[in-house]
């Protein structure tokens, strides 16, 4: 698939067939986010590949999900095939900017004005949604927000915390989120060039 048309289809699904997914498939995609920038190469990002539906049902029930089947929508957790958890770790961030080579002149971790961490597990989690696009599936992302209790769930080690859950398998009809009638900005407030409020330049 070419990358423009990955783009195009992508977008937040939550509801899918029955149908499984091939474990070569959630393989390659879920190795995709090992693909996303790595800050000094910290290598803090991890993943959770989940297809037991025991497990699953228990992130459901993390996710209140009775409560949002019964307020008219699909049981997007328990539903889905699979399921990708997004990690990262903060600790391997300050390991390896405590390194020789990543001190500042003052031989000190530096100040973090932007916790790298949380971008370096976003851009893993963008390449997981584009993957599964490229795949031929569907994906949506339930940010960990509102599931407490899930790094219990996976056994996860105390450094290591999870970001969101990804679901993937192939789409079923589904009911679209109202904060989509919102409609997109447009272009003139969200795009700009040079400077903050200037438009294309001419000629």
């Amino acid at each position: 698939m070419q990358f423009k048309e990955a783009l195009r289809r992508r977008r937040m699904v939550r509801n899918y067939t029955e149908d499984p997914v091939d474990w070569a498939v959630l393989e390659r995609i879920a190795r995709a986010a090992l693909r996303a920038p790595s800050a000094g190469y910290s290598q803090g990002v991890a993943v959770v590949t989940i297809t037991d539906q025991s497990v699953k049902g228990k992130i459901a029930e993390l996710a209140d999900e009775p409560d949002y089947v019964a307020a008219g929508f699909d049981p997007w957790m328990s539903g889905a095939p699979a399921h990708i958890v997004i990690c990262i770790s903060e600790e391997a961030y300050h390991r390896r900017y405590q390194e020789a080579d990543k001190l500042t002149d003052a031989g000190e971790e530096i100040a973090w004005p932007i916790p790298y961490w949380w971008v370096d597990a976003g851009a893993a989690l963008m390449l997981v949604l584009l993957a599964a696009v490229d795949e031929g599936l569907a994906a949506g992302f339930f940010g960990t927000h509102r599931l407490r209790g899930l790094s219990d769930v996976l056994g996860l080690p105390e450094s290591t915390v999870p970001i969101g859950v990804v679901t993937i398998g192939h789409p079923a009809p589904d009911r679209r989120s109202g904060s989509l009638a919102r409609g997109p900005k447009p272009d003139r407030e969200v795009v700009h060039y040079d400077r903050w409020g200037q438009g294309k330049p001419t000629g």
